[in-house]
């Protein structure tokens, strides 16, 4: 992957993850009040840039597992 794309990638990730995840747990806490929009849009914006550095520090261990894992499967035929 390009330098850039490394640096790039987590965070439209954790993007898009944060929007979704933020929509469901604002609805989940209030279900749909007027302000609904605005309550989300604080939510998402609180949540991106901690979800961006959840993302560059979990993208390694979950790329090191991966690898343990599908060694560990392999060994057994799988």
């Amino acid at each position: 992957m390009p330098p850039k794309a490394v640096i790039i990638q987590p965070i439209l990730m954790a993007g898009v993850m944060a929007f979704l995840m933020t929509a469901l747990i604002t609805y989940l806490n209030l279900g749909f009040p007027p302000d609904y929009f605005a309550r989300w849009m604080k939510a998402f914006v609180i949540a991106w840039p901690a979800a961006a550095i959840a993302a560059y520090i979990a993208i390694p261990v979950a790329r090191r597992a991966t690898g343990r894992i599908v060694v560990w499967l392999e060994a057994r035929g799988y």
